[in-house]
């Protein structure tokens, strides 16, 4: 049998290549190259986006008041609430939550300090775990603390930032809450110490 057309399957087979792909991800044409680091962060920004898709909360069923400001972090839906002490602001965050639930902390605490350039050092049961991290990282672009820190009245706990942006939105820390850089330094100038701060 004779195609009636003969280019038409050409032509059809051509676009239908050529849209396949143009519609092919970035990220997959060249995962290895020298673009890596904008690939990154162009997903962070879309992550970013997305955190209207986060559920508002009202802060009355967590705190009696907003004495100092409220931070509350739904570790299920990976975000972070916070109010301001006269109720006039509310910030809605994505953040990284810990890695299992061994490590999970839960229930109420508060900022007991706070820190721009924080230096690392990990916690006994994480060098425990990993006898090859180091024993101290100063600030700087490869401490895991990212710009800003806020310490909270649990040894070892912290809410913080991130260099590593492929974290935000996932369970990937050991115990503490991680933020983007860019969204701890709002939230570090916003905050006090005395913030009140819920983990549920």
């Amino acid at each position: 049998m004779t195609n009636k057309y003969p280019n038409a399957f050409n032509r059809r087979a051509f676009i239908a290549g050529g849209a396949a792909v143009l519609a092919t991800p970035a990220i997959s044409q060249d995962i290895n190259g020298a673009d890596t680091v904008e690939v990154e962060r162009d997903l962070s920004q879309v992550v970013r986006r997305n955190a209207s898709s986060f559920r508002t909360l009202d802060w009355r069923p967590y705190f009696s008041d907003l004495r100092n400001g409220a931070v509350l972090v739904d570790i299920d839906s990976r975000a972070l609430h916070y109010w301001s002490q006269d109720g006039s602001t509310y910030k809605l965050y994505p953040s990284s939550v810990p890695l299992s639930e061994d490590l999970t902390r839960r229930g109420r605490t508060s900022v007991i300090r706070k820190v721009e350039g924080p230096s690392w050092a990990p916690t006994p049961s994480m060098k425990q775990r990993n006898p090859e991290w180091p024993d101290f990282v100063p600030p700087g672009p490869d401490n895991p603390l990212g710009t800003h820190a806020l310490y909270l009245s649990w040894t070892y706990y912290r809410i913080h930032g991130t260099h590593d942006t492929r974290k935000i939105g996932r369970r990937s820390s050991n115990g503490c809450i991680g933020l983007y850089n860019e969204h701890i330094a709002e939230l570090y100038a916003m905050t006090q110490v005395g913030t009140q701060v819920l983990l549920i």
